[in-house]
């Protein structure tokens, strides 16, 4: 066991920022299940899984680097909303540089225009945001859940915990196929759902 098991996320930070240098390993290594499941969500609706799985690295070592243990928000979620940032940028450039728009991922505390150099006058700034925006994306968690099938809730979740198709399918018992199929649904419902939910938003702003 880890003599770090037992210390919060917010105290090893105050330890980091101290010199204790190893405390950053620890935490890449506590988070790195969460990066690899935000990865596979974004793969879903676009980007490389392996190349969003390093982006998703970089924000967490970026959460590690500023996160300020005084503010409100816990570590956790300091750290969530990085990644997702960080992923975000990356699926973003993407995008651009192949002149497409980018229609497919909901920007978590973050305007598209908005660098990531100013994470800390944002932290700084408006930390209650960031409770703010957790709540919004619970609420889309939902809706997308709804609007899926109970087969297709089923295999996202087996997705989203690294399963491959052919481990889905013997657990299901179903074929590779129709895994594959169902994805394919998924991945066009979230569009849909992330559309529909822009254009909600973008009706709230004009009043």
């Amino acid at each position: 066991m880890n003599p770090y098991d037992e210390i919060s996320d917010e105290e090893l930070i105050l330890r980091f920022k101290n010199g204790e240098s190893e405390i950053l390993d620890y935490l890449m290594e506590k988070y790195k299940d969460m990066v690899r499941k935000k990865a596979r969500a974004m793969f879903l609706i676009g980007g490389d899984n392996d190349d969003l799985i390093q982006e998703g690295m970089i924000g967490l070592f970026k959460a590690v680097r500023d996160y300020q243990p005084d503010k409100e928000a816990s570590f956790q979620t300091f750290a969530r909303m990085c990644v997702d940032r960080q992923i975000y940028n990356a699926i973003q450039n993407s995008n651009r540089q192949k002149h497409q728009p980018l229609n497919s991922y909901i920007s978590l505390s973050q305007d598209p225009g908005e660098s990531q150099d100013h994470l800390q006058d944002m932290w700084a700034d408006n930390p209650e945001s960031i409770i703010i925006d957790q709540e919004n994306v619970r609420s889309l968690e939902q809706e997308i859940t709804c609007t899926l099938s109970l087969m297709e809730n089923q295999v996202l979740e087996y997705y989203l915990d690294g399963m491959g198709y052919a481990e889905i399918a013997a657990l299901m018992k179903k074929t590779p196929k129709s895994i594959d199929n169902a994805l394919q649904r998924i991945r066009t419902k979230i569009k849909e759902q992330l559309k529909s939910t822009n254009n909600t938003n973008n009706l709230k702003n004009l009043k």
